[in-house]
């Protein structure tokens, strides 16, 4: 069985070769985790997606723009999937999809940057800032270019609208209000875009 053979190509920002890469979602893990009764976390990830990014010779006018199936998610529960599908949460009905694109790149350090953006839930668009960490670059079983990433972030949910909870007899809610986003993105490389 072939491996993949690690190659390092990185412009003097610390990114990829220029270019435009294809978001492999076999790859990649699109994953939050959200505080629940006030006790423990619970971790979910949305299994559909799709996403394009862009890295041009000017770090700054690089750029990013996935787009999630909001059915998808989930937290290894049915019942709670579905209520986080229902309005009391993502509103699927009316909102099947979530969105991100990026509006600026700026380098942080050696190999990491801050991904400035529009997040889009339930029809509601707010700025997240995303903090990256550029992994390194390596040549698929294929030959393929791939690049890969990591990025967290957080977001309040309430910002989007998505603010049911239920007191709990102890005190506190059931639900947290922040909601931490974990992604690791591997993408092949399509053209000189």
């Amino acid at each position: 069985m072939a491996t993949s053979e690690k190659v390092e190509r990185t412009t003097s920002a610390g990114l990829p070769a220029p270019g435009t890469y294809e978001v492999d979602t076999f790859h990649t893990s699109v994953a939050f985790v959200s505080r629940y009764a006030m006790l423990s976390k619970v971790r979910g990830r949305f299994g559909v997606f799709s996403g394009t990014l862009h890295i041009d010779p000017d770090p700054s006018r690089s750029w990013a723009d996935v787009e999630i199936d909001a059915s998808s998610i989930d937290t290894n529960m049915e019942m709670r999937d579905n209520h986080l599908r229902s309005g009391d949460f993502l509103d699927l009905e009316n909102h099947p999809t979530m969105r991100y694109r990026s509006n600026g790149l700026e380098t942080t350090g050696d190999r990491n940057f801050r991904l400035n953006g529009d997040l889009t839930i339930r029809g509601t668009t707010r700025p997240v800032a995303l903090d990256v960490e550029y992994e390194g670059e390596s040549v698929g079983l294929r030959g393929e270019r791939r690049i890969g990433f990591t990025a967290t972030g957080e977001i309040d949910r309430e910002a989007f609208g998505i603010t049911w909870n239920q007191a709990l007899e102890t005190g506190g809610v059931l639900v947290g209000k922040t909601v931490k986003i974990e992604l690791d993105v591997q993408a092949v490389y399509k053209d000189e875009g």
